[in-house]
């Protein structure tokens, strides 16, 4: 028997390593998704297109060495994308105010294995049949919600599935932005201009304070402002927002005189709100008395929220004047040039003879924009893990997230969206599927908001018309 021992134990290391290397194989095939595989861009909505966009024309580098400066030749143009718009979900921003973070990171993590996965949904006639595509190679989080609550989830979650791919978030880019330019300039006060649930995850001031030291900076003056109703209204959330109707509503829960979030009547000169074409609606009484006021146009929630942020600052006896404002939300620089015109309206505004807001506010306002410094870390973040595609392009591919009607508990409204109960009165780990993940098409996009896209994203509007060939 002694001799037969040492030929087993042999047998026995030998079966170990056979069955590790067997491991590390199925490990390391699982990881690679290939350096022909798409970019993931990902987004509660609509708002990361601006990231997209943004990685469509960037040329801040020289392709042949990956330094910063541009060289004529766009830094992604051998790249293709996967976009996913979590429409069904959104808005994200409502999440924690309804005390669903846990339900807001659940949905986050499905939309992020959809990213993975090889496969999404496609409607013909009444059925829906399963279409095949590719896992992305690299997350790009273009939702500052999203990273704010889930993005060290996002990258854990990636690494227990075996896939070493690196994953950017949007509120590391836009603080080192507004940063730089504090640097560059006279020191005063930071805004950020963002969702309620990104807000009220203090993402930003954590993020702007964790980086000050690297900039010169050992104290920083910061305000936030959460923008309920205004991304929502953007992406025409029926609960914020709705172009067709001519008065007030119960199911209304943006901002006015009766909802938690008050509009302020002794503020009604300051927010000078538009009237016209029922942007702003009213509840009369029998005798033609407006008892509620309600917004019903993106325009008037920036009005409503600016105002808002610099009576805060007074309230709160800010010694620093702001002189940059973060757009904390990828869907508020498709008005960037109302908020640029609002602040230069307020910058002037006065009262008895006096400017009310000079003292809290700088002539010129730096508009930071996250979208063009997430295209950067994303280029970045690729040649560091060497995954420039050297292949043939493929089609670029735009989904969004549909209610699964085929679920018996759903609650849709009339335009065929959640509710705002069922939506945010759901709960985590019911382990249900609450979604289709479904191609862009003319039913869940409105016209309106491909008009948008054509003039403010020339070239998101492009590749949208290759892969939508109906579009005009």
């Amino acid at each position: 028997m002694r001799i037969f021992r040492p030929v087993l134990f042999l047998l026995m290391i030998a079966f170990t390593i056979s069955v590790n290397a067997q491991a590390v194989i199925k490990k390391t095939d699982k990881k690679k998704t290939g350096i022909s595989a798409p970019i993931g861009v990902f987004d509660s909505g609509t708002g990361g297109l601006t990231v997209l966009e943004a990685m469509l024309t960037l040329d801040a580098f020289n392709n042949e060495t990956g330094k910063p400066g541009a060289d004529g030749k766009l830094d992604f143009q051998s790249e293709f994308y996967q976009y996913l718009a979590d429409q069904a979900n959104m808005p994200y921003g409502n999440y924690a105010a309804e005390n669903k973070t846990d339900l807001l990171k659940e949905h986050i993590l499905k939309n992020m294995n959809f990213f993975l996965q090889k496969q999404y949904a496609l409607l013909q006639g009444k059925e829906y049949t399963t279409q095949v595509k590719p896992p992305v190679k690299m997350i790009v989080i273009a939702c500052n919600t999203a990273t704010a609550y889930a993005l060290g989830d996002i990258k854990t979650m990636v690494k227990e599935q075996g896939y070493s791919i690196p994953v950017i978030g949007v509120i590391d880019a836009g603080s080192k932005a507004a940063l730089q330019y504090q640097k560059d300039h006279i020191k005063g006060t930071i805004g950020v201009f963002a969702t309620a649930g990104t807000v009220a995850s203090n993402g930003y001031p954590k993020t702007l304070n964790a980086m000050a030291d690297k900039f010169g900076f050992s104290k920083l003056s910061v305000i936030s402002q959460g923008g309920v109703g205004l991304a929502e209204s953007i992406d025409r959330d029926y609960s914020f927002y709705v172009d067709t109707l001519t008065k007030a509503r119960k199911d209304y829960k943006g901002p006015s005189l009766k909802n938690p979030l008050t509009i302020d009547t002794t503020l009604m000169s300051i927010y000078h709100f538009n009237k016209s074409y029922n942007q702003l609606l009213c509840e009369y009484d029998d005798q033609g008395k407006c008892l509620d006021v309600q917004l019903n146009d993106p325009s008037n929630y920036v009005r409503y929220h600016l105002v808002t942020l610099l009576e805060k600052m007074i309230a709160e006896k800010y010694s620093e004047p702001m002189n940059t404002l973060i757009l904390g939300c990828t869907h508020y620089p498709y008005l960037k040039d109302t908020i640029a015109n609002v602040l230069h309206e307020l910058y002037n505004f006065q009262s008895n003879g006096k400017y009310r807001y000079r003292k809290y506010l700088s002539e010129h306002i730096e508009l930071i924009d996250p979208a063009l410094e997430t295209a950067k870390d994303a280029y970045i973040a690729m040649r560091d893990n060497d995954l420039m595609n050297t292949e043939q392009k493929q089609e670029n591919k735009f989904f969004i997230t549909i209610p699964n009607r085929a679920l018996q508990e759903v609650q849709l409204q009339t335009d065929g969206w959640f509710t705002y109960q069922y939506k945010y009165g759901r709960k985590a780990g019911a382990n249900l599927d609450y979604v289709k993940f479904v191609p862009f098409d003319q039913k869940n996009i409105s016209t309106a908001t491909y008009q948008r896209f054509n003039a403010v994203l020339p070239h998101v509007y492009g590749e949208l018309k290759k892969f939508n060939s109906l579009l005009p």
